[in-house]
């Protein structure tokens, strides 16, 4: 049975012709998962270019992930199946995007759905993403330990979310990191460039694999050909582990993702 790939392909952003483009360049570069959801829009675009590039349905990982206006009760099960409709295909993964917005609904409402889509099979596995460390206890503790297989939030040498990246890996729940690249950002950091340089590589694969050698997930996109491949490359750039505790000890920015009505962040 196919495992999660550790290099993924985010598709925000990817709409239309060119975004399928870009979906059908990542899978003809060596990408073997997909990360969509309902509130980007892509899922068309997903099954669409999965479809074009005639590789079979259990050699690409699937992620979607449900949005917040489909947590009511009755809601989540018809929302996936919608999903699955779009995509023309039963994802690996789905996810709850988001806690509820400011709490505003019992997390067991959505929870004991979405473990009940996994038990219909309309999804492989179920997971979170920006989960802090109190709600993620509540949901391990309501689904059961292992049911939970990954929290995607946002991680990067920028921004590295250590107490909640060590908390989840405590746990054995992956780690997948979204705006692995820091939206671009690390290519203007001074160490992650010398790192580079030192490589033959960019700053974006020093950080893509950084991740990967923490054991993350990193899910990079790009509607450029180029950067699509340059990203996947970063599979084949090994780090010495002086230049993983050189990334280690960089500076952090402030989280880029962080709503007005957004859980209690950990510290």
């Amino acid at each position: 049975m196919l495992e999660i790939p550790k290099l993924g392909f985010g598709t925000y952003g990817r709409t239309g012709p060119d975004g399928i483009a870009a979906l059908e360049c990542a899978l003809a570069t060596g990408y073997r998962h997909l990360d969509t959801a309902q509130s980007y829009h892509t899922e068309s675009e997903v099954g669409t270019a999965l479809r074009n590039s005639g590789l079979p349905r259990e050699a690409v990982w699937v992620t979607t992930k449900i949005d917040m206006a489909n947590y009511g009760p009755g809601l989540l099960i018809p929302s996936l199946q919608a999903s699955i409709d779009r995509m023309e295909l039963v994802p690996d993964l789905a996810l709850i995007h988001w806690p509820a917005p400011n709490g505003n609904l019992a997390l067991a409402v959505y929870l004991d759905q979405i473990a009940e889509a996994k038990s219909q099979g309309l999804t492989r596995e179920i997971g979170v993403s920006n989960f802090p460390i109190a709600l993620l206890t509540e949901a391990v503790g309501r689904l059961g330990k292992g049911q939970v297989l990954t929290n995607q939030f946002e991680l990067n040498p920028l921004f590295r979310n250590e107490t909640l990246a060590r908390f989840c890996q405590a746990q054995g729940i992956l780690v997948t990191c979204y705006q692995p690249i820091a939206k671009g950002r690390i290519a203007g950091n001074a160490v992650a460039a010398a790192i580079a340089a030192r490589h033959g590589a960019s700053a974006e694969q020093v950080a893509l694999a950084w991740e990967l050698a923490k054991g993350y997930v990193a899910i990079p996109t790009s509607g450029r050909a180029e950067r699509i491949v340059a990203n996947h490359a970063a599979l084949h750039l090994t780090l010495t582990a002086d230049d993983i505790a050189q990334l280690d000890a960089l500076d952090q920015s402030p989280r880029s993702i962080n709503p007005a009505w957004g859980p209690a962040w950990d510290i």
